[in-house]
C-alpha cells in the first residue's frame, strides 16, 4: 500500500527496497535453522549469515545517514574483525526466525527514514577507508541506492547457496 503523501521518488525507493528484501528473504523459505547455516559452496557464506550481514550493513548505512561517518567507524582491534566476520555466519544460538525478525526491525527503521527524512540530498562525508574516494560525500539518496544494490547482490549470492542446498530456486 502506497502512502499518498510520499513523493514518487520515495515510493520508488521503498518499492525497490521491498522487492530486493523479498528476494533475499525468499531464499530462506522453508529452511530449518541448520540449513540456514550450511555453507554449500566454496565460500564461507550461508543464507542465514547473508541475511544477518545485510541487516547489519543496512543498519550501519542508515546510522551514517542520520549521524555521519562516526556511526560507521569500526575499532581496529582484532576482535572487531572477528565480530564483522561473524555477521556472515549462523552462530550457536542464532535462529533463522531471529535473524529474519532482526532484518524486519532494521527494514522498518530504514523505511521510516525514507518516509520522514527532510531531505534526500542531505549528505555526509564518507569515512576514511581505502575503498572510498578520499573526500567523497554521499547523499541520503546515494546511500539508499547503495543499500538496494547491496541487498540485490546478496540476494543473488543467497539464491546460489540455496540452490546448492536443496535445488530450490528463489529467483529463477
Amino acid at each position: 500500500m502506497q502512502d499518498a503523501t510520499l513523493t514518487a521518488e520515495r515510493a520508488d525507493l521503498l518499492q525497490a527496497l521491498r522487492q530486493h528484501r523479498f528476494f533475499l528473504r525468499n531464499t530462506a523459505r522453508d529452511l530449518i535453522d541448520e540449513q540456514a547455516g550450511i555453507r554449500s559452496t566454496a565460500s564461507e557464506l550461508c543464507v542465514g549469515g547473508l541475511i544477518k550481514h545485510v541487516a547489519e550493513t543496512e543498519q550501519h548505512w542508515v546510522d551514517f545517514i542520520l549521524d555521519g561517518p562516526g556511526a560507521m567507524e569500526r575499532p581496529a582491534d582484532p576482535s572487531a574483525y572477528e565480530r564483522y566476520a561473524q555477521a556472515f555466519q549462523m552462530l550457536p544460538g542464532d535462529t533463522l526466525a531471529g535473524v529474519l525478525a532482526r532484518y524486519d526491525e532494521v527494514a522498518r527503521r530504514t523505511d521510516d527514514v525514507v518516509r520522514t527524512l527532510p531531505d534526500l540530498n542531505a549528505s555526509q562525508p564518507l569515512p576514511e577507508a581505502p575503498w572510498f574516494e578520499a573526500g567523497a560525500r554521499w547523499s541520503a539518496r546515494r546511500v539508499l541506492l547503495h543499500i538496494i544494490a547491496e541487498t540485490a547482490q546478496h540476494a543473488g549470492h543467497a539464491d546460489i547457496i540455496r540452490e546448492s542446498i536443496d535445488g530450490a530456486k528463489s529467483m529463477g
